[in-house]
């Protein structure tokens, strides 16, 4: 019963924050001259409008949670979504099937992005952000950013022999891993470790075993490889604004190499 009342409020709110169809001209003119409203649906999603060259955009899930895609939507986030001129997602977020029918939206303002953290993906979503304002040239001096920061990881590694490591790392965070030059001879994960998993890590030679801090599940792992280093990274920025993306990856980096 909950459940229905709160789907048909979000109905009713939804149907009233559709814009009215036919505004005149001079109305249309004024709402182009101002700035696009953006919302996205996570603090990752919104790093990635950052890196697109797109400011001020906000996020629904907040970024204090440890695992922000199972964020329950509310009323008032719908009617946020629904009145913003985008909205940016991934696709995977609890809320995108909690919303069902209640966005509603005209086709080109939903924006799916894919959010793994590696440069040719990060270069081609921003790509389709930067399209949406025209924003390129920002883009491209945030995304060069972007780039030096993991490539400057990459040669710090290589100077501190970790991309002779044997790793084994969460499945969620092999991209960056890969981009860092690092050997990933083994994955695990998003669901728990198997027994299959643990008994070849158990047979020694993984110098570093890469978690999630979203998804933490190495602990099996470390058991029967106390020696491993074990590193944990995120994937969603702590905070928005500009920069949070690079930000966060430099701070995986670092994780990795002190």
């Amino acid at each position: 019963m909950r459940n229905y009342l709160f789907s048909l409020i979000i109905m009713l709110l939804a149907a009233f924050s559709i814009p009215a169809q036919g505004v005149p001209e001079e109305v249309a003119a004024s709402s182009a001259s101002h700035p696009a409203s953006i919302v996205a649906s996570t603090s990752w999603t919104a790093a990635f409008a950052d890196l697109g060259g797109l400011d001020d955009v906000a996020f629904i899930a907040p970024a204090t949670l440890t695992h922000p895609p199972e964020y329950e939507i509310t009323v008032s986030d719908v009617v946020k979504i629904n009145h913003a001129d985008y909205f940016i997602y991934a696709g995977y977020e609890r809320m995108m099937q909690s919303m069902g029918d209640s966005i509603k939206k005209e086709a080109g303002t939903m924006v799916q992005i894919t959010t793994t953290n590696d440069i040719e993906n990060v270069k081609k979503q921003a790509a389709i952000l930067a399209s949406l304002e025209g924003t390129e040239d920002k883009s491209k001096v945030r995304l060069d950013s972007y780039i030096a920061t993991i490539e400057e990881g990459a040669k710090q590694a290589e100077a501190l022999g970790l991309t002779e490591a044997k790793v084994y790392c969460h499945a969620m965070q092999v991209y960056l891993a890969k981009d860092l030059g690092l050997q990933v001879a083994g994955t695990f994960g998003p669901g728990p470790v198997t027994a299959q998993q643990i008994s070849e890590v158990s047979k020694g030679g993984y110098q570093i075993i890469i978690d999630n801090i979203h998804n933490p599940i190495a602990g099996p792992l470390l058991e029967v490889s106390p020696d491993s280093k074990i590193v944990v990274w995120r994937n969603f920025p702590e905070s928005g604004g500009r920069g949070s993306l690079e930000s966060m990856v430099h701070a995986n980096i670092q994780a990795l190499i002190q």
